[in-house]
């Protein structure tokens, strides 16, 4: 059931009503614009580099294809995908956090990635646009994530392939207690300290623990018409990296 036919969607820990959650999410991501590595450090204790270098890895960009990174509005996966000569679009909702990139693109002197403010949920992109979309750590901030799958399957050719990197539940014994300490105790004192934000970082922690686990999101892949969809756990699940293919 998409979100638009529930009367509440998960803000965190909270229940809101769906029409809010896009602007309080853009209000959290308008917060942390700025500090996106500190808060993707504090997050993950700094292992979300190798995380989207192996992603990267993964989604093997190719020469000349075209590539959409959803909700990748400061740079760090298109960075990584740019010395592969593939066209890329950089996408995300948040004007912010697409200004960060564009600066942080400007600093490298990569000036072939296009940008673009885009709602995942309702894409301006013609049908069968891309021949890959990527979306890394940001598909649990969508309002309507069924929508978004559904977009993110029509915009892309016939043998295109969906990517995703996002946080889930580590199965791995005694290391799920000792991240649900570190995460919910002191990653919100991080942001207080280091950002001056104690409750972005703590909506962020809270919007991991709400998103499906990694069987439950495989299973949206595939009812937005995706095949052969893989599951990849990172440290247990902590992370996971799903992917699918249009055919």
């Amino acid at each position: 059931m998409s979100a638009a036919m529930k009367k509440t969607v998960s803000f965190g820990y909270e229940e809101i009503d769906p029409s809010e959650k896009t602007a309080r999410v853009g209000h959290v991501f308008s917060n942390v614009a700025a500090r996106y590595d500190l808060m993707n450090d504090a997050m993950s204790g700094g292992m979300h580099r190798l995380w989207k270098d192996k992603f990267v890895r993964r989604v093997k960009p190719q020469p000349h294809e075209d590539i959409l990174d959803m909700a990748g509005g400061t740079g760090d996966i298109a960075f990584r995908m740019a010395d592969h000569d593939a066209n890329i679009t950089v996408s995300d909702i948040n004007p912010e956090m697409l200004a960060v990139g564009m600066e942080r693109a400007a600093e490298r002197d990569l000036t072939d990635l296009v940008w673009s403010e885009q709602n995942a949920e309702k894409l301006t992109f013609p049908d069968a646009h891309f021949d890959a979309y990527t979306i890394a750590f940001g598909i649990r901030n969508v309002t309507d994530i069924p929508a978004a799958l559904k977009e993110a399957h029509r915009v892309l050719r016939y043998g295109g392939r969906f990517f995703c990197l996002e946080f889930s539940t580590t199965t791995w014994p005694g290391f799920s207690d000792v991240y649900d300490v570190y995460s919910h105790k002191l990653v919100p004192k991080l942001g207080k300290l280091l950002a001056n934000d104690e409750d972005s970082y703590r909506y962020l922690i809270e919007s991991i623990r709400r998103f499906p686990d990694m069987p439950g999101f495989e299973k949206m892949i595939r009812d937005a018409g995706f095949m052969n969809t893989r599951v990849e756990p990172i440290m247990g699940g902590l992370v996971a990296i799903h992917s699918g293919w249009k055919v």
